[in-house]
């Protein structure tokens, strides 16, 4: 049996070398995806993002509110000398929002009145510049009000100890674990770059497994093994599972190596997650094959389940604000256990016993193979699928 087993081992590795594809799609695609993710994020923050601003009073009070604007860590005002302009500019995606101070806005703030300031931002593209936009303007807005109203207290004699209470009276002293400089790219990167390599690992193993049917291969395999279909699948995920082992761990030493990415516990615990997820979408995607045995419908499908891995991972939008009816779906991705593990180990610096359950719930999805492994044998022994 071993002997069988290394036989299927080696002829897979000569099927790398005569179809490049397979490092395309798991080398090229993770050192494409860490280059860019890495220096696309380097600042923590999108810098100078364009905002623009239509000044109809163009007052003193005004003026400064728009040099306030221009000086914030991301913003970057771009004046505008009528509404249609800068709505023209936000739809074409120039600027990522504006604001429109109306007429006579200073005489409204002298006389106690509530001006009104028009906020436009786009929100769809992209999302994350104009959900930005929109904190630096309501920042600014905020700090104009307390400003404002700060003249008012002085002019009405209000000792300038009781000033800020009054504007202020509770202060927020906040303390953000494990990520002080509230870095995106801390949040982000880390399980954005995991999700690649979990998507490039259900996709090139999805194409491993169908290639077989696609090319009439699938019998020379079976007697490679004995006609043996276990030996046959765990011969062909040996290679992967150490290549994308090696992919995973020199990403997880770069990111928290030579990029000082913060971490509490231990990062060989992060190794060992990142090694049962990858175990996880071989299992899924070999799964996956065994359901529609054609490479066509086995890839498209892989591809579709691993983009949806993202959504029901929980590190952009938590699952408890995701729809009640399909917030359970998200045990059916690996991805989303190993961000429960991730959270436990950089963040609280947890050891083995407080995320365990996590690694048994990635374990767990090895015996998805068993469930249609006859289906998966007959498809390669009979051939009687479609090979388009």
């Amino acid at each position: 049996m071993l002997q069988n087993l290394y036989n299927v081992i080696r002829r897979e590795i000569r099927i790398w070398r005569n179809r490049p594809i397979y490092f395309l799609g798991s080398v090229g695609v993770m050192l494409a995806a860490t280059l860019f993710f890495t220096t696309f994020m380097k600042e923590g923050l999108p810098q100078e993002l364009r905002i623009g601003v239509v000044d109809l009073d163009n007052s003193s009070t005004s003026r400064n509110f728009r040099q306030q604007l221009d000086a914030t860590q991301m913003g970057q005002v771009v004046e505008f000398a009528s509404l249609s302009a800068a709505q023209r500019e936000l739809e074409t995606g120039r600027i990522n929002g504006y604001v429109v101070v109306p007429e006579h806005f200073d005489q409204e703030v002298q006389a106690f009145h509530c001006p009104k300031l028009q906020v436009q931002v786009n929100l769809m593209y992209p999302v994350i510049g104009g959900a930005l936009a929109y904190k630096d303007i309501l920042f600014m807005v905020n700090l104009t009000n307390g400003a404002v109203q700060r003249q008012v207290l002085r002019a009405k004699g209000v000792p300038e100890y009781e000033i800020m209470g009054r504007l202020q009276p509770i202060t927020t002293d906040a303390h953000y674990i494990g990520n002080a400089p509230t870095n995106y790219s801390y949040y982000l990167v880390n399980m954005i770059l995991m999700g690649i390599l979990g998507m490039c690992v259900t996709l090139v193993v999805a194409y491993s497994v169908g290639s077989e049917l696609k090319y009439g291969t699938s019998k020379h395999l079976l007697e490679c093994t004995g006609d043996d279909i276990w030996t046959a699948i765990v011969g062909k995920l040996v290679p992967y599972t150490v290549l994308f082992t090696v992919l995973g761990t020199c990403l997880q030493l770069l990111l928290f190596g030579p990029l000082h990415y913060p971490i509490a516990g231990n990062v060989g615990w992060l190794i060992l997650a990142t090694l049962a997820m990858i175990l996880a979408y071989e299992a899924i995607a070999v799964f996956i094959v065994s359901v529609v045995p054609t490479l066509r419908l086995g890839v498209c499908l892989s591809a579709l389940y691993s983009v949806l891995g993202f959504s029901f991972a929980g590190f952009t939008l938590p699952i408890s604000a995701i729809p009640a009816g399909v917030q359970g779906l998200s045990i059916l991705f690996p991805l989303r256990f190993y961000y429960l593990i991730y959270t436990k180990v950089v963040y609280f610096g947890c050891g083995f016993d407080a995320w365990w359950p996590y690694l048994v719930a990635l374990l767990a999805f090895q015996l998805l193979p068993f469930v249609l492994c006859k289906r998966l044998y007959n498809a390669y022994k009979y051939q009687n699928y479609p090979r388009n």
